[in-house]
Parts: C-alpha cells; sequence; structure tokens
C-alpha cells in the first residue's frame, strides 16, 4: 500500500483570525475612540460654558480688532478686570449695545494724554506696541483724570475715532464705566484667524496682568480629540488589510501539496 499523502488547505470561508493581538488591538482602538470624544465634546462644552463669541461692527479698536472680526471673551466679573485688557461692556449712557474698548485705568489711578505722545498712568508713560506709532496722542491731550474706586477708564486703540471715554469727560463719572458693566475679557479674534490677543506688557509696572484664559487648552483638547477619533477608526481597516495579507502571504509561501 502506498503512503497516505497530506492535503493542507485554508480556513474555510477566507476569515481572517486576527488571535489575541488582534482583539487586543480592537479593544485599543475602540479606547482610543472613547477617549478622542470625551476631549472633542469636552473642548467645545468648556469654551460654550467659559467663553462669549461677539462680532466688532466698528474700526473703533483696529488693529488690534477691526470691524466685522469674530473674537472670543471669556466671562468675567468686573472685579477681575486688570489694566489692558480688551473687555466687552455695556453702559446705558455709551450705547444700547455692548461694545468693545481697552482698560487703561482702573478705580483709585490717575490717567492723561499725551506726554511725548504717550498715555500717562499714575505718573509712567505706558508702552503701547499693539497701537500705530503715534496713535496714542491722534485722540488729543485730555487732562488727568482720577478714576473712581469700582470704575474703568477706556480707550480704543484707534485713539483717533474712538467714542470712548475721552468723549464722556464732561459727565458726572468723567468717562468711567462701572466695572460691573464688564461682561467678557477678550481672549482671541477667530475670524480672521489672527489667534490671541498681544499681551498688554506696557501696564506690567502697574500691577500684575490678567492670565491668559483657557483657549489654548481647549484648542489642544478638540485637536488631540479629532486625532485620536480618526486614528482609532482607521485602525480596525488598516489592521483588518495587514492581517489578510500575512494571511495570504503564508498561504502562498506554503502552497497546496
Amino acid at each position: 500500500m502506498g503512503g497516505e499523502s497530506t492535503t493542507r488547505t485554508a480556513p474555510r470561508g477566507g476569515g481572517v483570525n486576527t488571535g489575541p493581538a488582534g482583539g487586543t488591538g480592537q479593544r485599543l482602538s475602540g479606547l482610543a475612540v472613547a477617549l478622542g470624544l470625551v476631549l472633542f465634546l469636552g473642548g467645545f462644552v468648556w469654551a460654550a460654558v467659559v467663553y462669549r463669541p461677539y462680532t466688532v461692527p466698528t474700526r473703533s479698536m483696529a488693529p488690534t480688532i477691526d470691524a466685522g472680526d469674530r473674537v472670543l471673551a471669556q466671562r468675567v466679573g468686573g472685579g477681575e478686570v486688570r489694566r489692558g485688557d480688551v473687555v466687552v461692556f455695556e453702559d446705558a449712557t455709551w450705547s444700547n449695545a455692548p461694545m468693545v474698548k481697552r482698560v487703561v485705568a482702573v478705580g483709585g489711578d490717575t490717567v492723561s494724554c499725551c506726554q511725548d505722545g504717550k498715555l500717562t498712568v499714575n505718573g509712567k508713560q505706558i508702552d503701547e506696541p499693539y497701537l500705530p506709532e503715534g496713535s496714542a496722542a491722534e485722540a488729543g491731550p485730555f487732562p488727568t483724570v482720577t478714576v473712581p474706586k469700582g470704575r474703568l477708564f477706556l480707550l480704543g486703540d484707534e485713539r483717533g475715532s474712538s467714542l470712548d471715554s475721552t468723549a464722556h469727560l464732561t459727565e458726572a463719572a468723567q468717562g468711567t464705566v462701572a466695572s460691573g458693566a464688564v461682561e467678557a475679557r477678550v481672549d482671541a479674534v477667530v475670524w480672521p484667524m489672527d489667534g490671541m490677543l498681544q499681551r498688554p506688557s506696557g501696564f506690567e509696572e502697574l500691577g500684575a496682568l490678567s492670565s491668559p484664559g483657557p483657549l489654548r487648552t481647549m484648542v489642544a483638547m478638540v485637536a488631540a480629540g479629532t486625532v485620536l477619533i480618526f486614528g482609532g477608526a482607521a485602525y480596525g481597516p488598516l489592521a483588518g488589510r495587514a492581517a489578510a495579507s500575512r494571511a495570504r502571504s503564508r498561504t502562498e509561501s506554503a502552497g497546496v501539496r
């Protein structure tokens, strides 16, 4: 009797068994997608709670913020406002709509303009690199104002045409606005995508500046979430193709006897 021959066949149905390693990969893929969704949605929800969007209708804050720009402003109380902040506020004696200006002096400060073309606060000349050269003097000189406690003195960055505190100097409060009128502090211009506002370092000698808001952290969360979602979702198809390719290679190398 002849010897018994053996025949090696491929698995029925052409299925691919990825084995324990493949199962672990699928679990990690699902975990990556789940974590990505948490980060992605968490970043958006956090931003919706902390920030408010505004469209600025005028050029009074140019070139920092131009007409039609879309900004994100962090919700803050008036007590959190510092010199140099760009704030959104509403004061019925100024306008019946929210306005955007820069805080240049707070309660107890003295402010005047201009010495050597610069704003003077508490006897110190303030460097304002966010302004075009010489624009501080364009608003024209104004006498020294002592800002009452709990109030703010605000100017537009476009000093020559901004309707700001200098337009209300003859009123009882000498152009100042109650700190409680502040609704939010502008962190960034998001359309066009100019990014975070320049840090007002010229006011640093007068006291602490406001800390940047959490916008960068939120953007990082959304970006990381997007990468994890797409990376995790792509793993399954890519792993399947790789396993199928390895299976074909093993079958072709073994042959059929």
